[in-house]
């Protein structure tokens, strides 16, 4: 089985349950074994910030899916879910990005691993470094652990 980490969030409707559900989905398929979840961040929206904060963990997986099949489990899961794409980094009912899949390098117009995004962004290195601490060496500016407001709450999710 191959490991991935998986980054995970939500601003809109019930998130801690968006959340839950979200590893319920995960968990329901033969082929992914949930090995780790971070605690819940909240941070407030990144890009379009006109919207709610959002509830974000990350997730470590072992997994029979080659990365594309992930991807294409990820974006079902989502649907299935009810997640609607109205624009870019437009808030959203639930949202799973790969960040890593084992050591593997891919660039494709449908898949990027490692997420290309994810090393200036607190709400994603933050969980994914509580899980992994050996990931920190992946931050090329530490800095931005704390200048992006990442805020962990009380309410966890159940996995």
């Amino acid at each position: 089985m191959a490991k991935a980490f998986l980054s995970i969030g939500t601003n809109i409707g019930e998130r801690l349950d968006n959340l839950n559900d979200a590893l319920r989905g995960l968990v329901d398929s033969e082929k992914i074994k949930i090995t780790n979840v971070s605690s819940v961040y909240e941070t407030d929206a990144v890009g379009y910030e006109d919207q709610a904060a959002f509830l974000n963990i990350a997730s470590e997986v072992e997994t029979d899916f080659t990365p594309n099949e992930l991807l294409d489990f990820c974006l079902a899961l989502e649907l299935e879910l009810g997640r609607v794409r109205l624009f870019k980094w437009g808030p959203r009912l639930i949202d799973i990005d790969i960040l890593l899949y084992d050591d593997v390098k891919i660039d494709t117009e449908k898949l990027k691993i490692p997420h290309p995004y994810m090393k200036e962004r607190a709400f994603v290195m933050i969980p994914l470094i509580e899980i992994s601490p050996e990931k920190s060496n992946l931050l090329e500016n530490p800095a931005i652990l704390e200048e992006q407001g990442v805020r962990k709450i009380k309410n966890q999710v159940n996995w």
